[in-house]
């Protein structure tokens, strides 16, 4: 695929698309950037609060709006994933003017390739090597700049460390930016749940019971 013709003939499309507004594009924009990372492969993996941040979503029911509407109108294919442990899939369209009619293309193979689909088996195990962290200082700095726990960042890495980065012993874990979120919304979900335990605990306890063993030599 041609980068820069590849761009042209998308400008050229959105200018000419009346249905299209500042979001489709930001939306579009940022999936190019993660295809652009993965070096166009025909499907790739992406995280939706990664592609919400970089698009400046800020709404679900928006996010998922847009991605329907611009599978539609054949911009993209979104395959919504209904695994927590694993992301949805984009197969981008590939535009180009090589002819006075933008053409307009999905890549497909017989076989599909999880995160990237360049020929060498070698570059596949590097970018997929690239997608789980160095070492522990790693997971620390992105739990940091997260402002999350960093207590919560060492079990995380201890955990996920333990049992090689595999989800049951066979799955490859993709994306472990995604796996530490959902690692810190299941935190909080037992942080608020232990609260509400203490709360109710103190709501209930009665304050009135006193020992029936007495000690009537004890002033008052």
């Amino acid at each position: 695929m041609n980068y820069i013709s590849h761009l042209n003939a998308v400008f050229d499309k959105f200018n000419n698309d009346k249905r299209l507004n500042t979001t489709h594009v930001s939306l579009y924009m940022a999936l190019f950037y993660y295809w652009n990372l993965n070096r166009f492969p025909s499907e790739f993996y992406i995280n939706k609060h990664e592609i919400m941040q970089l698009s400046k979503i800020g709404s679900n029911p928006t996010y998922h709006r847009c991605m329907t509407q611009m599978t539609s109108w054949k911009y993209f294919k979104y395959l919504p994933s209904h695994n927590p442990y694993k992301g949805s899939r984009i197969r981008m369209s590939i535009f180009d003017t090589t002819t006075k009619q933008v053409r307009t293309k999905f890549e497909t193979s017989s076989e599909q390739v999880v995160t990237s689909n360049i020929n060498s088996n070698k570059q596949i195990e590097n970018i997929d090597k690239l997608s789980l962290p160095k070492n522990e200082n790693e997971v620390l700095i992105f739990f940091k700049k997260k402002k999350w726990s960093i207590v919560e960042g060492k079990k995380f890495f201890n955990h996920y460390k333990s049992i090689g980065w595999k989800l049951g012993g066979k799955i490859e874990i993709i994306d472990w930016h995604s796996k530490a979120e959902n690692w810190m919304l299941r935190a909080e979900e037992i942080k608020d749940k232990d609260a509400s335990s203490n709360k109710n605990y103190a709501r209930n306890r009665d304050y009135l019971k006193t020992s029936k063993i007495k000690d009537y030599g004890q002033p008052l």
